[in-house]
């Protein structure tokens, strides 16, 4: 391996909880070996990207009761193209060339599952979005 490949292995986060069987579809592998490791890495900037989001946006985000903040996130990520392109090319940034060949070949299905679980930490974390949006 080179350099690269071991640098970014390295760096990331063990996931004690995942487990990986031979009977999984390769997705499901992919998520578990490669997006699950790299979102938990990426947590910090993507709880900042979307607290950007929201002061760009000079949103009510704050205003909002909790079940309309959760509704937030999820139209935030589906219907801003833009922020979500910046979303996975920030995760996609973190593959070894090896992980990237993997992902062209079914990157429709990746894609959607990758932004499945970022909005799903998202809504796991809201309360975090809360207490420092406005703060800069």
């Amino acid at each position: 391996m080179n350099d690269r490949t071991n640098n970014l292995l390295r760096i990331r986060p063990e996931i004690k909880t995942t487990q990986i069987n031979s009977d999984m579809r390769p997705e499901e592998r992919f998520q578990n070996e490669t997006l699950r490791p790299i979102l938990k890495f990426q947590n910090p900037l993507i709880l900042e990207m979307f607290r950007n989001y929201i002061r760009k946006h000079k949103s009510t985000f704050l205003e909002l009761s909790l079940e309309k903040k959760l509704l937030y996130i999820e139209n935030a990520i589906q219907r801003d193209i833009k922020f979500r392109n910046s979303l996975k090319g920030m995760v996609i940034g973190q593959f070894t060339i090896d992980e990237y060949n993997r992902y062209i070949q079914n990157s429709s299905a990746l894609n959607k599952r990758m932004m499945n679980m970022v909005v799903e930490r998202l809504k796991d974390q809201v309360q975090l979005l809360d207490e420092t949006v406005l703060v800069y």
